[in-house]
């Protein structure tokens, strides 16, 4: 994962409209920003709709952010929350929660904050201690469901490294879990 500075500079070259360094600031911020979306809308099918909404805003107002002011990932999950929340209203006023999207319901985000068990929370809190870039392929990895060559091609690592890399981050949350 990239530093604030990196992301900083990343969101510099985007007000000039390059659009590979968008693609970079993507890759470096979408797992968390995603994580934050599918934690308000509860559902994958919606998160992918505001994720999309998000970035474009984000592209169009780059040149609003303020380092002075705040993190760029802060700004840019700011973005994205308040879509996400708009969303979320917005389906409470269409008649109540929308209804859960069945075919993409079996990733952590999908539990309500309120019915997280203790055994979610301590694997949470595991996950959370690896390095973010660690993190964030054991989570593309199994909720994701990308295989080991999809996941090769994305983060741009031979399959026997990933694979191995793979293996020691599930060993130290293993180790983190305890007995």
């Amino acid at each position: 994962m990239s530093t604030p500075v990196e992301i900083t500079w990343l969101l510099a070259a985007v007000i000039k409209g390059d659009t590979a360094a968008f693609e970079r600031l993507y890759a470096a911020s979408c797992a968390k920003v995603y994580g934050v979306v599918l934690r308000i809308v509860r559902r994958h099918d919606l998160a992918a709709d505001v994720m999309e909404e998000a970035y474009l805003e984000i592209w169009r107002r780059a040149g609003e952010f303020d380092p002075a002011h705040t993190t760029p990932m802060a700004w840019m999950v700011g973005i994205a929350r308040g879509r996400a929340i708009d969303l979320a209203r917005k389906l409470q006023q269409a008649g109540g929660e929308a209804e859960p999207d069945t075919a993409d319901d079996d990733g952590p985000g999908t539990v309500p904050r309120h019915q997280l068990t203790d055994e979610l929370k301590r694997l949470l809190t595991c996950i959370g201690r690896l390095e973010p870039d660690r993190q964030r392929m054991l989570l593309l990895a199994y909720y994701g469901a990308f295989t080991r060559e999809q996941l090769s091609i994305k983060l741009d690592m031979p399959v026997n490294l990933l694979r191995a890399s793979l293996r020691r981050s599930l060993l130290e949350v293993e180790q983190c879990l305890g007995p």
